[in-house]
């Protein structure tokens, strides 16, 4: 096999995501798998649900993730690399424990993980990590031979991921009026999180005020902005805001919300607005609801034409990228000197995940790290 196809020592790739309900039945059972060990009662995750039964109790997230599983089959086919890809969920079927006994069942023994967040930050690497390590303990604890998985690094600033999205808003501001075109503002968005979990993530070294997780988004936006500008020859206006918060209202998250955002340019006479989600990999339920719904009566509450840009989802560029990160690591498992490809400034970000790395409130075991019980 051509050293540019090959995936050893890797057997298996494992695409790992959030999850989502199925069906109005599935809604509240998933919001307790999501929030368990909290003690939220029912009747509480019963009004958290109604943004999923407004669209039926289906969350797009499993049918989205269906269709990225076979972008990445398609694209690794078509290109001659041959590992199997399976699909498991933190929060709902098929879920990650089951996923790993049958991928072990099938003799796999070193699996790159692919998890569906792009960035550095708690909720979006290390507790994936966790989630490893205590589906692995519960093979472990079955008597299987557990197999070592690598989570692959984050993929930010891949141009298979940043090229998408930058088309995207392209689109956006093709389709505002041309009155309003060249001035409209460009609102990215992702999802809030507590300051302090901001401040805590990424390496030890990028610790601070926002993190890695708001350099890496700010990284991001510039790239799309002058993607944007080299296309139109106009520089749009644009901050980084976020969505989604689901805190106690006293703990301090990131902030402004893209609906105070956009009620503040309203009030600065700002022509139109895109809103682009690039903390997003896919059009999930916190899209749908909180830009597609929320956000956008919002905008027509203030008279303001909005467009809310297309996430990258299955796009046959990120499935490329997807194959990129895979032979990266594998080659750079067996010792292979690799050109790894980055944009903007920040560079590629590591491969493991060191000891400090976006530590959670109360310290557990996280596989695929330097601190990882499982190697």
């Amino acid at each position: 096999m051509s050293d540019l196809r090959d995936t050893a020592p890797y057997d298996a790739l494992l695409l790992l995501s959030f999850g989502g309900p199925e069906g109005p039945d599935d809604v509240v059972p998933f919001l307790a798998n999501v929030t368990r060990g909290r003690g939220i009662p029912e009747e509480r995750l019963k009004e958290v649900g109604q943004h999923y039964f407004l669209f039926g109790g289906v969350s797009p997230i499993n049918a989205q993730n269906r269709a990225l599983l076979e972008a990445l089959r398609k694209d690794f086919a078509d290109h001659g690399v041959d590992l199997p890809i399976y699909w498991g969920n933190r929060n709902w079927a098929p879920y990650l424990t089951d996923v790993l006994r049958e991928m072990t069942a099938d003799g796999h023994r070193r699996i790159a993980v692919l998890a569906t967040s792009a960035y550095a930050s708690y909720s979006g690497c290390r507790q994936y990590r966790e989630n490893l390590a205590e589906s692995l303990a519960a093979l472990a604890a079955e008597g299987l031979d557990v197999p070592r998985v690598d989570k692959l690094r984050h993929y930010f600033n891949h141009p298979g991921f940043v090229g998408p999205m930058a088309d995207g808003v392209l689109a956006s501001l093709a389709d505002l009026p041309e009155d309003v075109r060249a001035g409209a503002h460009i609102a990215f968005t992702t999802h809030s999180i507590p300051t302090s979990a901001a401040d805590a993530s990424g390496p030890v070294e990028a610790h601070g005020e926002g993190g890695a997780y708001v350099a890496e988004h700010l990284d991001v936006a510039r790239l799309i902005i002058e993607a944007v500008r080299a296309e139109t020859g106009v520089e749009h206006p644009w901050q980084l805001v976020y969505q989604s918060r689901s805190g106690a209202p006293h703990i301090p998250w990131l902030e402004p919300d893209i609906c105070d955002h956009l009620e503040a340019l309203h009030g600065e006479d700002v022509p139109a607005v895109v809103m682009a989600p690039i903390g997003f990999v896919s059009d999930h339920m916190e899209v749908l609801y909180d830009l597609d719904t929320e956000a956008t009566a919002k905008a027509a509450e203030l008279g303001l034409p909005v467009r809310r840009s297309a996430t990258v989802g299955d796009d046959p560029r990120f499935a490329a990228a997807v194959r990129d990160l895979v032979l990266e690591r594998a080659a750079s498992e067996r010792g292979r000197a690799v050109e790894r490809c980055a944009l903007g400034s920040l560079g590629p970000s590591h491969d493991l995940c060191p000891v400090g790395c976006c530590p959670a409130r109360a310290p557990k075991p996280a596989a695929a790290g330097a601190d990882s019980p499982y190697v």
